[in-house]
């Protein structure tokens, strides 16, 4: 059974802001906020880059799951010269945004808006990319932080997954630190699983096969997708989809969302410096950050069972 601790009675009302469609964890996050009987997910949006993309990639994903009533918010297009990478795109071949059953908005920062001041209950937004659609949102409608409470993947305070655990400069918040300032400054409860913990999570053995040889359609998708991801050359020969997960960093915000008991949990004053390092500053606005793992064991075998669907 999951941690007792901080599980909320209630189904929490969930916006999803995901950059879904480079790094592989989006999708395996994705699938398990559907497989959560504690959240009620009502909008995913698209963050930075090619925006369309991903919204195609969660849009199919939705529609394997049988979840087509979710709404999708496309975010604002990033100005960028160089290529884009797209290791996924193979899955969305032919399937257009135009082929979702559901409902889908242009304006995915005012449907984020739009969310979170209709909603009669406070939403959690899951933030597992760069901040940029968020930090817009607080912009032009400052009012949802009352109604709101944020969690996110963001950071690196004391340990990384590089070699010597070298704090580095997390990319969701390097893409954007000005957007990060902004979120991480806003007056709404925060939560984050930095590198330090997110970092740490990888499926392989008997837990992997099982998902890897599941019929389960949500779970063929999610192994489909991250075969095309580990086929892509920008990713080497890191990964053996045969063999283990990638790590997947940002189901642990995911989970955040509605409990906590499995990690160890800090109130830390954060701050943010120009080259995106985030930094225990005294100065820094107040975070609630998951610093160590009490059972990553325990989330490990949660995780294939939710993935399976299976509740826990």
């Amino acid at each position: 059974m999951i941690g007792q601790k901080t599980l909320r009675p209630n189904r929490v009302p969930v916006i999803l802001d995901t950059d879904i469609g480079t790094d592989i964890d989006d999708t395996w996050a994705l699938a398990l906020a559907l497989r959560s009987p504690e959240l009620e997910v009502r909008l995913v949006t698209s963050v930075t880059q090619d925006t369309l993309y991903r919204a195609r990639l969660i849009a199919r994903l939705l529609d394997v799951a049988g979840a087509a009533h979710i709404s999708i918010g496309i975010g604002p297009r990033s100005d960028q010269s160089d290529p884009w990478v797209q290791p996924q795109a193979s899955w969305v071949q032919g399937y257009g945004i135009e082929d979702y059953p559901g409902p889908v908005r242009r304006d995915g920062v005012g449907a984020l808006i739009e969310t979170v001041m209709r909603s009669a209950t406070p939403v959690t937004i899951v933030a597992l990319g760069p901040l940029t659609n968020v930090a817009a949102a607080l912009n032009h409608e400052p009012r949802i932080a009352e109604r709101a409470r944020f969690v996110g993947v963001h950071g690196c305070l004391r340990h990384s997954h590089r070699p010597g655990g070298r704090i580095i400069a997390e990319y969701n918040v390097r893409a954007d630190v000005a957007a990060a300032r902004k979120v991480f400054a806003a007056p709404w409860d925060k939560t984050i699983t930095p590198l330090d913990t997110c970092r740490r999570v990888i499926l392989d053995g008997q837990r992997y096969q099982r998902v890897l040889e599941s019929s389960d359609p949500l779970c063929r998708a999610v192994i489909e997708n991250y075969r095309a991801w580990a086929a892509d050359e920008t990713f080497f020969d890191q990964y053996d989809p045969q063999r283990s997960s990638s790590i997947l960093f940002d189901t642990v915000a995911v989970y955040l969302a509605f409990d906590d008991a499995w990690l160890r949990m800090e109130d830390l004053p954060i701050g943010v410096t120009d080259d995106g390092l985030t930094r225990i500053d005294a100065n820094g606005s107040v975070v609630r950050c998951a610093m160590e793992w009490c059972d990553l064991t325990a989330y490990q075998h949660f995780l294939t069972r939710r993935l399976m669907g299976k509740r826990i």
